[in-house]
């Protein structure tokens, strides 16, 4: 069954006119599936270059008829549990299968130079090698959760570029689990086997926005104690309300490793999505992301000012010092920067 997709847009009036030439070339590249021109269009969206950012918004814009055709998923875990196998093994059965794979694979980055320190190149063997997929590991740099600020932008360049099933890897620490599930059709969180303490472990909202759970490691000593691990995340789930009627998140047993239970892996992904297309929440949760995103773009741009702006940024150094010598109430400075800001 192929994905929902998304109807032509046409540009709004207040849309510029006509971009140069260059964007007009990487646009068509993106449409060819050229990966030259996916990679320079994606290096462009990360920039932060005030120019480069105006261009990445006008080649979104050129390219949105063509996105929305892909299913995304995102995929999320605590250090050591086997993300990057799993998403190597998943991802090269889909190819197998005809799939195009993108594999968005957001790295930790060095809070002193904010490079990356995971290279995803060398933890995903097999789909770096492979035609039919394409990874990008992108650089966190400090943003929520360790997910890119640029990683829905990204996303909807591979769409554009041909790529029918979109893989968001998460760092699994932090809040990335719910900024990521918030960007996706389905949220998939990998566990260790042997439940006990892994048990006690579980954060009642990564419960929350899961759609399935997955059990690696199920393999040769692993198996028996991840059977057990499984069944105790079952009796966890059955304590929660499920978040929708058309869907009750699955726990399942797997091994990236052996490839094994990958198959049922991407069966029960499938019966999601025909199951949430059926009731519509599959189209509605596609539209709600989309107002949370702009929601979001709009605090980034005020933040953005705030950084940016002179007058601003040494009001707020003064009022930092103000309110942490208690000469002025935190609400009486909220209050003169929103003024700055004609709030």
């Amino acid at each position: 069954m192929p994905a929902p997709s998304t109807p032509a847009v046409a540009a709004p009036s207040h849309v510029t006119s006509r971009p140069g030439p260059d964007l007009d070339q990487l646009a068509d590249g993106i449409r060819r599936g050229d990966r030259a021109m996916l990679a320079r269009a994606i290096t462009l969206v990360e920039s932060r270059k005030a120019d480069h950012q105006e261009a990445a918004r006008q080649l979104l814009q050129m390219l949105i008829g063509e996105t929305g055709r892909s299913l995304r998923i995102g995929i999320t875990g605590v250090p050591g549990v086997g993300k990057s196998t799993t998403i190597d093994q998943f991802g090269s059965n889909l190819t197998a299968l005809g799939h195009k794979v993108a594999v968005l694979a957001v790295d930790p980055s060095s809070t002193r130079t904010g490079g990356s320190i995971l290279g995803d190149k060398t933890r995903m063997a097999k789909l770096s090698m492979d035609r039919g997929a394409y990874v990008r590991p992108s650089p966190s740099a400090g943003t929520l959760g360790g997910v890119a600020a640029k990683t829905r932008e990204t996303m909807l360049l591979c769409e554009a570029a041909g790529f029918d099933v979109i893989l968001v890897e998460t760092v699994g620490v932090g809040q990335s689990e719910t900024t990521v599930a918030e960007m996706v059709d389905f949220f998939l969180v990998l566990m260790l086997p042997g439940a006990g303490d892994e048990l006690q472990g579980i954060k009642k909202g990564v419960l929350e926005v899961a759609d399935m759970i997955a059990v690696n490691k199920a393999d040769g000593e692993g198996a028996t104690r991840a059977r057990a691990a499984a069944s105790e995340y079952r009796a966890a789930l059955h304590i929660l309300s499920p978040a929708a009627a058309d869907w009750t998140p699955p726990v399942v047993t797997i091994s990236g490793l052996a490839n094994e239970g990958l198959d049922t892996l991407w069966t029960e992904i499938l019966r999601y999505r025909e199951a949430t297309t059926a009731s519509g929440r599959f189209q509605k949760k596609r539209a709600d992301q989309q107002v949370h995103w702009m929601r979001e773009m709009i605090l980034a741009r005020f933040h953005e000012r705030l950084s940016r702006d002179k007058t601003i940024r040494d009001a707020i150094s003064r009022l930092e010092d103000e309110v942490r010598s208690g000469y002025t109430a935190p609400s009486l400075a909220a209050a003169e920067i929103a003024s700055l800001l004609s709030l």
